[in-house]
């Protein structure tokens, strides 16, 4: 139960006074409730669509010298700072990535880079020696022996060496004091070397990373071709290119943020739960806020960065999406649809066009279940996202944004001619009780040697088996992706079965039981992608580039070096409890 002190709460707006007191008076008459219930309150006494949504600050990842752009040197720290996620709501203890704890912020500074020219970041660890939020030691994590916070920054979809890749053994903690087996330096170089697109930064030190993107660790990073830009001329400029980062928190009647303490298998666990959930959904850092929006296209670049919840999206006035990316690519042409389903760390560019709307208001609106895909129906609370205010009259400025027919063709996504196929099979184990104790793939640990060691430049075909219930969403460092074939497995007890004993998917004849049903690979995920979503009970066909997708090109950088690179889930619980493993590139 958590505890309210009482000076305290003549400092805190009315409404929360009114939890309390409601609190009380419930314990009072039925003795005590329980903490998810006391969440729930909290939630569920937050007015919906009342504060605006926040536009991140930008940091650009190169300068100008006589007219072009030179590679610019950023310093972006983490620190420990107030963050207010509501109007009603107590500012809550945060991680944030900022220029300076002034100005930190939930989600962090967006770097905006250009193709072609270098950023060079230095990361720094501000925080504090104790987490903010309950930890497992019990899961393989970094544990300092001096204390502190361990951190260290990927850039999900970026194309770098593996020393600026954020391993999850380079963590740090604050000034360095101590670092992690892999730890090699603090400033980071991304080539941009890719074509321009959609990408984020999140923490990603071991055992911790659930913990850390809770806490506040995320910020967007875009890659920008000018040319480019000009040709497609979708919908640009800081009012009408914007980003929506989502995900879901819970909070404490005190406004702090709230990870569950007690795992489901505590004597194995004390902490770890297979999936963390949150009561209130936070776009840019505003549980549920609204956005005034003019009568004309816009462009947003939706990034789902919860823990474990799936998004499926849709508009309450029936407007469509039109999508023209999937994570850091663009898509062949546009691909009109009324939904956008996003698993955890999946990146979608949409355009909407407010100008054709019979209302003058539109609720982002959220109907997958959790644990997707055979989990609890979405509520009010989190069957709502966000609300469009659609202001009456023209637009401010003539819209002359277009969304073009065509839009970027790379490299086909073939099978024929891989140098070699593989077989990633995702595992889950439970105890005597039937509740998940942790998961692999392979059957395999993080620490084991790696057996997935690609060479550099080449082009793979990997067979991914998942036997688990849930859907995972598969993330590659490095790497792109696309999936070519999704098919149902036959006999799936049998074929468990064989694979609890042998853990070999061609031993246990897998060719045999992928002969079910086929579902089509939606047409706006027919892209080159940093993750993607593998069907329990199902064999995903991805082809994998291990170089540039638009030429076939190899890296203009040794990927072979130390420490490699990782490949894993993105539910955040699953990565930390052990769906991960090294993925080492060779020559």
């Amino acid at each position: 139960m958590m505890k309210i002190d009482h000076h305290q709460l003549l400092f805190v707006p009315l409404v929360l006074l009114m939890i309390a007191a409601n609190f009380f008076k419930v314990q009072a008459q039925q003795g005590p409730i329980s903490e998810a219930a006391t969440l729930r309150q909290v939630a569920s006494s937050l007015q919906m669509f009342v504060d605006e949504l926040p536009q991140m600050p930008k940091v650009f990842g190169f300068s100008m010298r006589h007219r072009s752009p030179v590679p610019a040197h950023l310093t972006i720290g983490m620190f420990q700072k107030k963050w207010k996620f509501h109007r009603d709501l107590p500012p809550a203890t945060v991680f944030a990535y900022g220029k300076s704890k002034k100005t930190a912020t939930v989600p962090g500074p967006t770097i905006e880079t250009l193709q072609g020219v270098p950023t060079y970041v230095t990361w720094q660890n501000h925080l504090p020696q104790r987490h903010i939020l309950p930890w497992d030691p019990t899961v393989p994590t970094a544990i300092p022996n001096n204390g502190g916070v361990p951190a260290v920054v990927h850039l999900h979809g970026g194309v770098h060496e593996p020393q600026s890749d954020g391993s999850a053994f380079a963590w740090f903690t604050s000034n360095f004091n101590e670092t992690g087996p892999a730890w090699s330096k603090p400033t980071y170089t991304y080539p941009n070397v890719q074509h321009s697109g959609n990408l984020w930064y999140h923490d990603h030190a071991l055992g911790l990373t659930r913990a850390n993107l809770l806490a506040g660790l995320i910020g967007a990073y875009v890659i920008r071709d000018p040319k480019l830009d000009a040709k497609l001329n979708l919908p640009s400029g800081p009012e009408f290119d914007r980003h929506l980062f989502v995900f879901d928190r819970s909070f404490a009647t005190d406004g702090s943020l709230y990870m569950n303490h007690t795992g489901n298998n505590p004597s194995i666990h004390p902490q770890w739960q297979p999936e963390y959930y949150g009561d209130a959904i936070v776009v840019n850092g505003k549980a549920w806020p609204f956005l005034k929006v003019q009568r004309r296209k816009y462009r947003f670049r939706i990034i789902n960065a919860s823990n474990a919840r799936y998004f499926r999206f849709s508009l309450s006035n029936r407007l469509a999406f039109v999508q023209v990316g999937s994570d850091s690519s663009y898509l062949p042409s546009p691909v009109r649809t009324q939904n956008i389903f996003l698993s955890p760390s999946e990146i979608a560019d949409v355009v909407i066009d407010f100008s054709i709307s019979t209302t003058n208001e539109a609720i982002l609106t959220n109907d997958a279940p959790y644990p997707y895909p055979i989990g609890s129906p979405v509520d009010d609370l989190c069957g709502n996202i966000m609300k469009f205010v659609i202001e009456p009259g023209s637009p401010s400025q003539p819209d002359r944004s277009k969304i073009p027919a065509t839009l970027v063709k790379y490299q086909p996504a073939r099978t024929a001619g891989a140098a070699k196929r593989r077989y990633i099979v995702m595992h889950e184990y439970s105890s005597n009780a039937g509740t998940p104790t942790h998961l692999y793939i392979n059957g395999k640990r993080l620490e084991d040697p790696a057996t997935e060691t690609p060479k550099s430049g080449t082009t793979e075909v990997w067979e991914v088996i998942n036997l688990t219930p849930d859907n995972h969403p598969l993330h590659l460092h490095l790497a792109m992706f696309q999936a070519v074939k999704v098919q149902e497995l036959v006999n799936l007890d049998a074929f468990k079965a064989c694979m609890t004993t042998k853990n070999d998917a061609v031993a246990c004849n897998v060719k045999a039981h992928a002969t079910g049903k086929l579902v089509k690979i939606p047409e706006n995920e027919r892209t080159w992608k940093n993750a993607v979503k593998i069907e329990p009970g199902y064999k995903t066909t991805i082809v994998v580039k291990f170089n540039l997708v638009e030429t076939g090109a190899p890296y203009p950088f040794d990927a072979t070096a130390q420490p490699g690179f990782v490949y894993h889930c993105h539910i955040l619980d699953h990565e930390d409890n052990a769906m991960i493993r090294p993925l080492m590139l060779v020559k």
